[in-house]
């Protein structure tokens, strides 16, 4: 995984997001990884990727769903263990420790670009 940060509108939104573009990065995702950081400084995109699961995990995220350009879609807060999400149209996912769309008042048409460091 490439370590970048997350930007809105030129504004780092969230300073070290790891980017999984592979099929082994994606498939590992957050599975045996410490939890991100809780202050919503740290995240994980999927890319490309339109559903996630949690099984194995032991903390809820939270996941934003992207078009191909960057644009959100829709979220979902505090996924628990063991639940799978979709979006029909998403072709990246961003996740983030549960809270963390509310930290960055993420809303749907917000537009995101990652930018390896």
């Amino acid at each position: 995984m490439r370590l970048g940060a997350l930007y809105r509108d030129d504004v780092c939104l969230v300073a070290r997001t790891w980017l999984a573009d592979t099929a082994l990065s994606r498939l590992r995702g957050l599975l045996g990884r410490t939890p991100l950081a809780p202050d919503a400084g740290e995240g994980l995109l999927l890319k490309p990727c339109g559903s996630v699961h949690t099984f194995g995990m032991h903390y809820p995220i939270d996941v934003v769903y992207l078009d191909a350009e960057g644009g959100v879609l829709t979220t979902r807060e505090n996924m628990l263990p063991t639940r799978t999400s979709a979006c029909r149209g998403a072709r990246q996912t961003l996740e983030l420790f549960a809270g963390g769309i509310e930290i960055l008042r993420l809303r749907r048409g917000d537009r995101l670009l990652w930018r390896s460091m």
